[in-house]
Parts: structure tokens; sequence; C-alpha cells
């Protein structure tokens, strides 16, 4: 028990109760923001006066441009809306090489708009990795001369530089806490990129789009984890987080990332972001109700606040893409179909923008929350022998780790079974009643059947690459018993994270208790 000395005060005790309680609880992030890309590839758009009315018809106060175009910066002068201008990859190697160009450039198309219009950021080049062009190492010098002439104008403090990545910029993406970039990258661009935004108080922008990763892996990722929907959620096998979408996945991998280099302090902002209502027959998702549905769930996602499990203290700051249709952009068919508009300013499909907005806004899931089939296509095999394998007295059968698939492909197929897989791993993190026997091959077994329980023991869902088979005696590890029906399971993992809970909550008695010592606030 914790008390004071006479002569001590009680606040100072509990100032210290206080201070060190906050260990154990996280920072909730403010609401976050919403705005939108003004892109103009096309030739049936409304002129740039009628744009801006439309986005405030909408509720919308921030764009992003792709140029500088005057007509439109003139049309925003006095809107109230925040602008990120853009300065296009083909004038990165002008404005890298030769200062005065830059200069030039920003007396141009900032100092004669700002402060009327409010251009608050400067989008250096966009997606500059992927360019084909190859101006990757002109980007950070082209920001640091754009960023003199800000300071040369006085217009540092107001306005920020950045540049838009893609997430193909980062060699590793999943699970989110192995989040790295490209090794050829690092030391080129990306950490004097990182330092230069440190340097000047910006932030690193980053497009996001969980379409593709879904178009591509229809068969193992859930399209309710894509589009905000009701699912089990993805746990990272690397630090535990719980993640009910792929958006907040990805910009942990980032974030993951930039903490590898030690740049923990940097926010990120999703300068374009969404879901194409139309697509070619292979472009597997695209359809108008899957576009609303993950544009909405966004919206509401982001306005209703709070931020992603790794940084829940930031919020959330998101440029949907794209205002219009674009009729002229190339590519297959979703290019010119990412449109919140036609260009006769109707809305493709109705989502809410702002939080008066949301309030009755409800999409409904596709298949009922329930996870998509992984798509396994290869029998289960039944161990060693290859044979069929017969179920038990009870009918069951279970799915266990076959360990000498190797260590390489046993993590690999447990990082996705707890992971895109949906398995429940709770009973297998520190402290719960599975964790011990403390090996990849039991905690592999444990996953690798959760899933394959979870999928009604279908024929292919204990394959997992040939790292897993079927058993007809249920198997035990530890104290953790696999022939225990769910709601059996179910109990002994909220026993096994009482008692994890139990462990954090004398971590924290233990911490109070020495610092009071310190203090001197114990009496005798």
């Amino acid at each position: 028990m914790l008390c004071c000395s006479k002569n001590q005060s009680m606040e100072r005790l509990i100032a210290v109760c206080c201070s060190i309680s906050l260990l154990s609880v996280f920072a909730l992030a403010d609401p976050g923001t919403i705005g939108v890309n003004y892109g103009r590839i096309a030739n049936n758009l409304p002129s740039a006066v009628k744009v801006i009315e439309l986005l405030k018809s909408q509720g919308l106060d921030r764009v992003k441009l792709y140029d500088s175009d005057p007509s439109v910066l003139k049309a925003l002068a006095g809107s109230g809306i925040k602008v990120i201008v853009a300065l296009p990859n083909e004038l990165l190697y002008r404005v890298a090489k030769y200062p005065s160009f830059a200069n030039s450039w920003v007396q141009k198309n900032i100092v004669p708009y700002h402060p009327s219009t409010q251009i608050h950021a400067i989008a250096v080049g966009n997606e500059v990795f992927v360019d084909p062009k190859n101006t990757t190492n002109f980007l950070v010098p082209a920001m640091k001369n754009v960023q003199a002439a800000l300071v040369y104008y006085k217009l540092n403090s107001a306005i920020k530089i950045s540049s838009p990545i893609a997430c193909s910029a980062l060699q590793s993406s999943y699970p989110s806490s192995t989040g790295s970039f490209k090794t050829d990258l690092v030391e080129p661009v990306i950490k004097p990129m990182l330092e230069f935004l440190r340097q000047t108080g910006s932030y690193l922008m980053v497009n996001i789009y969980p379409f593709f990763p879904y178009e591509s892996n229809s068969d193992v990722i859930s399209l309710d984890y894509a589009l905000f929907r009701e699912n089990p959620g993805v746990v990272d096998s690397g630090n535990g987080l719980r993640y009910s979408n792929m958006f907040d996945a990805q910009i942990d991998a980032v974030y993951a990332a930039m903490n590898a280099l030690k740049y923990e302090d940097l926010k990120i902002v999703v300068t374009e972001t969404g879901w194409p209502s139309k697509g070619d027959e292979k472009e597997i998702g695209a359809s108008e109700e899957n576009a609303a549905a993950y544009n909405g769930n966004l919206v509401k996602r982001v306005l209703t606040g709070g931020g992603t499990p790794l940084k829940p203290e930031n919020n959330l700051d998101v440029y949907l893409f794209a205002l219009f249709n674009e009729n002229k952009k190339p590519g297959p068919t979703s290019e010119r179909n990412y449109g919140l508009f036609y260009p006769n300013e109707e809305k493709v499909y109705d989502i809410p923008f702002t939080v008066a907005g949301i309030k009755g806004w409800k999409s409904t899931p596709v298949n009922g929350g329930k996870a998509e089939s992984q798509g396994h296509t290869k029998p289960v095999d039944g161990g060693e022998s290859g044979g069929s394998v017969s179920t038990s007295s009870s009918g069951k059968t279970w799915c266990v780790a076959n360990e000498k698939s190797g260590k390489q492909a046993l993590q690999k197929a447990l990082d996705y079974a707890c992971g895109e897989g949906g398995a429940d791993c709770r009973s297998i993190q520190p402290g719960a009643t599975c964790y011990d026997p403390n090996t990849l091959g039991a905690h592999a077994s444990i996953a690798f059947n959760s899933y394959y329980q979870k999928k009604g023991r279908g024929t292919g869902n204990c394959y997992f690459g040939g790292a897993a088979y079927v058993v007809s005696e249920p198997p035990k590890f530890g104290k953790c018993d696999l022939s225990k029906d769910s709601s059996e399971a179910d109990d002994e993992t909220k026993t096994g994270h009482l008692v994890v809970q139990k462990n954090r909550e004398k971590v924290v008695e233990d911490l109070i208790r020495d610092r009071v010592v310190e203090e001197g606030l114990v009496g005798d």
C-alpha cells in the first residue's frame, strides 16, 4: 500500500501516480481531415470557378493539385480552401540544378497567389521513385532549392514542402511491423529526404491504394478488410497489434520503415487514396458499390478520430483520389473511373464528406463481414505419407505444422495465418494460455489450426505451401489442448488476457512504487 509521510504533499503523490499510469494507455488522436485531388486530364470538365463552388457545396475545404495552373489558383482565392500545389516531375532536373530556376518558379507560381489562395504545401514531384525518366537523384536537391526560395520570400513558415511516395518504395510491407524502404533508395534519397522533412518541420506525403493489393490477391485478402467493413481483423505477428483494415496497415508499414531509420517523429499525410467504380474484366473489385464502400467508410474512419494502431496519437489527413472521372487518362479502364463526381458535377455514388454527413450514412457488407475464401487449391496431404486422413472418433480433424518444411517456410506461413488469414493468435501472445512452449512449431500449429477450424476444416485450408498437414488425433502443446471446442478455447484465451492484464498492472504498480521511493514520498 502506498502512503505519504506527514510532511509530504498528497498532490505530489497523485501527480506521480497519474504520470506513470499514462504509460499503460494510448493517447488518441483528434479527428482528421478530408481533402480531394483535383486532376484535370480530361476534355469535358467544368470551369475552375464551378469546381470551387462544387467543393464548397460539399464541405470540402482541402484540395491537392497536380500543377500550379493560374486559372485554378485564381479561382481558389478567397475561398478558404487550403491548397497543395505541385511542381511536376519534368521540372525536377532544372529546379535541382539551378537555384535561380527554383526561385523563379516560386516567384511565378506561389508569391502572386498566397495568402489570398491558401497554399499550405508544395508537392515536389509525384511518385518520383517509379518515374520512368529516373528523376530520383534530383528530388532532394530540388526540395532544398524550393525551400531556399520560400525562405527568401518569407513563406517558409506558412508553406511546407514534401514529395508524395508510393508504397512501392517499400522493400517489405507485410506484416506492417516489418516495413522497410528499398535498400537502393535508403542512402541516396530516403534518409536525406526524411532529414530535410525533419529540419523543416514538414511531413511525408504517401499515396496509398488498398485496391491494388486486393486486386492482385483477392483470393487471400478479405474484401471487407479492404473496404473498412466488419471483419475479424489481422494481427501483426511482429508486434501483436490488430488491424481492422488494410489502409491502416499500409500506413503503419511506412511508419515502421521510418522508425527503422530513426525518424519516429515524422508524420504521414495520405496525399492519394481511392477505389475505382469501374474497371476492365480482370480488374477484380472495381465496382461502384465497392468504391462507395471504401471512400465512404474511409471518410467516416478519418473524421471520427483516432490514429493507426502503431501511431494512435497521430490524426489522419487524407486526400481522396479523385474529384472527377478523367476521360483522357491512359491505362486500364479503372484509371478513368476513380472520380467522386461525373464531369456534369453529379455524384458517381453517394458518400459523405463531413462529420454532419456521416451521421446516418451506412455501408452494407457484401459478404456479411466474413473473410473470403483464401483460395488454397492444392489438396490436403496426410503428412509425410501423402495419403488421405481418417477422422477421429468424434469426426474432427486438426491442422498442425510440418516442421520439415523449414523455419523460413513456417515463419512465413505463421505470419500469413495470424495476419491476412485472420487466425485467432491471441492465445500465443506472451502470458496467454498457449504461449508455452515458446517454439515456432507449436505457435505455428496453433495458428494453422485456428485458421483451419475457422474455414470449416475445408479441403485445401491446411496446406500453407506445404508448411502444414492434417492429423486425426487432437494435438496438445503444453497446457494448450486443441481438442477443446471453440467456446472452451475462447474461455482460455480470455483467461490468458486476464493474466497479461494483471502482469501489466503489476508492472505499473511497481513503477509507481519505485518512483515514490525515489521521490521520498513513502512514510515510515
